[in-house]
């Protein structure tokens, strides 16, 4: 099966014994004297086959008797480190590694006995050790005839031990001729694998043969276990069990188990094969397989994973029954033939491999004839009919040698109606843009280069496809950031690209310098600089001097797009002056003590103001006014536009340190002021900001233990002047004295791994949000999930008509909606696990809504049956695991 994650954990320290200084006496061979001493020794050809068989044994149920490396092997009375929480703010945490942490922690057959060796290395030399009367405290001690020569039949509570295995019957009998032994009685066999008993094993050492009848046995690396009316040895690495049982779960307490009418266990391969099985929950079956392949650790092995089913608005009810393909140890498939209700049958695969030098994956998912509709609700789809839908995902990495590496991320899909038809996964189905990059870099101690492309699918159904980003149809980058001293760097940013528009979007005003339109073309970017850092314990001075210049050449019809040159550029200089202090103290706070800094701030920028109204808009976009854009060159992402500066930042934070260097509370705020006007916008029809004074902006971060942390930020607007945010995308007012942006995130655990999220987000004209989270634990075996995220102030587009019959544009409208719900169910427990999931939530741009609800099930040690609502809980609930 392929692998799901770590399947072994726990574990027990190895502890030998040994009892070399009791007084040995020789075998006797007399028909009716009982032996004496309380050891004896065998010679070494005579391991009495019942310490020999029990290795046959051993192999009946196929795990191998020397532990792997690097593997732990769940022993009685052992207990399982709890799994450390996911710290607080972190953006996603790890998934939860398989736990058997519920099992019962001496769950294992009766006679166990931890204190054994597990070193199966000293097999070769240790002597088998036989102790008497081991079922009635000594009192008769073991009988040894001999009926005959080379024949031994020992009775009265056998116990035999050599190394790691120990041998317990009620009578045996060996020929040491033969090696034929026969062990009857209450047997029962230890080694460190495994734990076998039995009414009679009968079979020879030599060849390693065996039968046994009525067989309860269990693994101790991988937690298998089960019985068997009849276990057959072939030979050390195979054997076969009849009318057999195998589960993970406590010995004698089966929550799930399979029944199989033969079981096939191979060692050399980690593989069992059932045959004529059926799978039991709580002894009731619900499957039936006339063949049926498992692991008996964690190797991977070819064969069917478990089925996933569930339900979607735009699909219906789906199944999907992988194959998994073990085609070499590196590299690997998988076959996933799915069914649609509403749409059909579908295929779909993955093919991994690892190379030398290279590893990456292909996937795919085809369907021939969708039978369903193309709801195309709002004029969007890009289908034209087509009946065919298919998906392809490739990643690649690759060292190419020489400090050449190759990189690839390319995912295409049919249609950008795709993500909404099939996403079977709770996480999928919200992907509005699919982003394809291949690339080319080298590197060097103070430098870097790539050369590649990035392509951009536009996947949301309810948006047109011209929103689409730019094609960088190549893009190749330079960079140099060299040390002169410890005190002065200089370097270079450069990139080159070519912009390429599939589907440009319509202009608004032909003739209209002030819409610009959609054109093709190339850029070149290149900002050297120098940069030099004077600091001490409690300060710093950081000057800067940047020369930035960006070159273009559009495409031969430029005019067309209402631009007035074909080759436009700009150059200007950058300067800036980044200075602070950093005083400390030491303070008291609820009794405990803190290191407290105060830092102050001041952050100067100059640019020269070039008008760049005959500049294309390529990739670049206004960015969000945060705490952190009061400190950088550019409101602005890409090279696009320079925004033009003479300003001065004054900021100001404070910290509160723990004695371990831990930040436990930090407050920040500053503002800008502007000493000129900010003339360059994204858009030549948006009017300059005149502003004296940028918002104030302030964060905060408390997080005084590890169960509780709050964050927050606020923008406050000083100024007076109200006005309207305009492109052609719509319309936004905006107005002064008020508060432009607040946030506020609180996070709380609750019984050790729950954990409550809340968080209110608020940007003026835009948007005002509520989302609440929960992962309860209402018992040890059982969690609560839900999540929230309400609209109090949702932002709609509308679509209106052109100004002058134009062509139309989107404005915007206000509504109060819930823009996601989901709730849910967890249950553990020491061998399955099972989440149901229902989420209600809007999938695209249109604040059209679909409903899901997806179920998982996990039979630990065999696998899971669907992971990948785990997937969208890790990001839609903080703290999830």
């Amino acid at each position: 099966m392929r692998p799901q994650g770590t399947l072994r954990q726990g574990g027990a320290p190895a502890c030998g014994r040994c009892d070399d200084s009791a007084t040995l006496a020789p075998f006797r061979t007399d028909k009716t004297e009982p032996v004496t001493s309380r050891i004896s020794i065998l010679p070494q050809r005579r391991l009495l086959a019942t310490a020999v068989a029990l290795v046959i044994a051993g192999t009946a149920v196929g795990v191998q008797a020397k532990t792997p490396k690097n593997s732990n092997v769940i022993q009685a009375g052992s207990t399982q480190a709890p799994v450390a929480n996911c710290p607080l703010g972190s953006f996603i945490c790890p998934p939860r590694p398989l736990s058997y942490a519920m099992c019962r922690p001496n769950a294992m057959l009766g006679f166990y006995e931890p204190e054994i060796t597990k070193d199966t290395t000293l097999r070769a030399t240790a002597a088998t050790d036989v102790h008497s009367g081991i079922d009635d405290g000594g009192k008769s001690g073991v009988k040894v005839e001999s009926p005959e020569p080379n024949v031994y039949h020992m009775t009265g509570g056998v116990r035999l031990e050599r190394a790691d295995q120990v041998m317990r019957a009620d009578d045996v009998t060996y020929n040491s001729d033969s090696t034929a032994y026969d062990a009857e009685g209450n047997v029962r066999y230890q080694e460190a694998g495994m734990l076998v008993s039995a009414d009679r094993m009968t079979g020879t050492t030599t060849p390693n043969e065996g039968e046994a009848e009525n067989v309860r046995y269990q693994l101790l690396q991988s937690r298998g276990n089960g019985v068997a009316e009849h276990a057959t040895v072939l030979d050390p690495q195979h054997g076969r069990f009849r009318m057999a049982t195998y589960s993970t779960c406590d010995v004698g307490s089966h929550m799930w188990d399979f029944r199989a009418k033969t079981l096939n266990l191979n060692k050399e391969t980690g593989v069992g094969v059932a045959r004529n099985a059926t799978m039991r929950f709580k002894n009731v079956p619900f499957m039936y397989l006339p063949y049926f392949t498992f692991p008996l650790d964690d190797r991977r092995k070819s064969g069917f994973l478990y089925p996933t089913f569930g339900s979607s608005s735009y699909s219906g009810i789906y199944l999907s029954t992988p194959y998994y393909l073990n085609l070499a140890p590196n590299y690997d498939a998988t076959i996933d033939p799915r069914y649609y209700s509403d749409r059909g049958f579908m295929l779909g695969g993955e093919f991994r491999y690892l190379l030398p030098k290279s590893n990456g994956t292909v996937y795919f998912q085809y369907m021939a004839n969708d039978k369903g509709p193309d709801q195309d609700i709002s004029h969007t789809s890009d289908r034209d009919g087509s009946k065919q839908r298919y998906l392809i995902q490739v990643t690649n990495s690759t060292d190419l040698g020489d400090g050449f590496h190759f990189g690839a991320n390319i995912n295409h899909a049919s249609d950008n109606q795709y993500f909404r038809d099939f996403s079977n996964d709770l996480y999928s189905s919200a992907i509005g843009l699919l982003t394809s990059s291949a690339y080319v870099s080298k590197g060097g101690k103070y430098w870097n280069a790539s050369l590649g492309v990035d392509d951009y699918q536009n996947v949301d159904a309810g948006l047109p496809n011209y929103v689409t980003p730019y094609r960088r149809w190549p893009r190749a980058t330079f960079n140099v950031d060299a040390p002169v001293t410890n005190w002065l760097d200089v370097g270079v940013a450069t990139e080159a690209v070519a912009f390429r528009k599939l589907d440009p979007s319509p202009l608004i005003a032909a003739n209209n310098p002030l819409f610009p339109g959609q054109v093709d073309g190339n850029r070149l970017d290149i900002a050297p600089f120098v940069s030099a850092d004077f600091s001490g314990a409690s300060w710093f001075v950081r000057p800067r001097l940047e020369y930035r210049y960006t070159g273009y050449q559009l495409d031969s019809d430029y005019q067309k797009f209402n631009y007035t040159q074909r080759t436009p550029s700009r150059s200007l200089p950058i300067a800036s002056l980044d200075t602070g202090l950093i005083f400390d103290r030491q303070t008291n706070l609820f009794g405990t003590s803190y290191t407290q800094t105060l830092e102050p701030r001041l952050y100067y920028l100059y640019v020269p103001y070039r008008n760049q109204n005959n500049l294309p808009l390529f990739d670049t976009s206004e960015m969000s006014f945060d705490f952190w854009q009061l400190f950088t060159t550019n409101r602005f992402s890409g090279a696009d536009r320079q925004m033009d500066a003479n300003n001065l930042t004054a900021a100001l934070t404070t910290r509160l340190l723990d004695d371990h260097g831990v930040e436990r509370f930090s407050a920040s705020i500053g503002q800008i002021h502007y000493f000129s006007d900010q003339k360059v916008q994204a858009a030549p029809y948006i009017t300059p900001t005149t502003f004296d004074k940028s918002d104030y902006v302030a964060q905060m971060s408390m997080q005084f233990n590890d169960n509780w942390r709050l964050n927050s930020s606020y923008q406050w607007n000083p100024n007076k002047k109200p006005g309207i945010y305009f492109n052609d995308q719509g319309v936004i007012p905006v107005q002064g004295r008020d508060t432009d942006l607040a946030t506020v995130q609180i996070q709380r655990r609750i019984k050790g791994d729950g954990i409550v999220n809340f968080s209110y987000r608020y940007r003026r004209n835009v948007m005002e949000q509520f989302d609440t989270s929960v992962v309860y634990p209402v018992s040890e075996r059982w969690r609560a999930l839900a999540r929230w995220v309400f609209a109090r102030r949702d932002v709609v587009p509308i679509t209106v008509a052109g100004f002058n019959g134009g062509n139309p544009f989107n404005t915007f409208t206000y509504s109060h909606r819930t823009l996601d719900a989901a709730v849910g169910i967890e249950y553990d427990s020491c061998c399955a696990a099972f989440r149901l999931l229902g989420r209600h939530y809007v999938h695209d741009y249109t604040r059209s809504t679909a409903n899901a609800i997806m179920f998982e099930v996990e039979f630990k040690g065999l696998g899971s049956l669907n992971p990948q609502s785990g997937q969208y809980l890790r990001r839609a609930i903080l703290g999830y695991q």
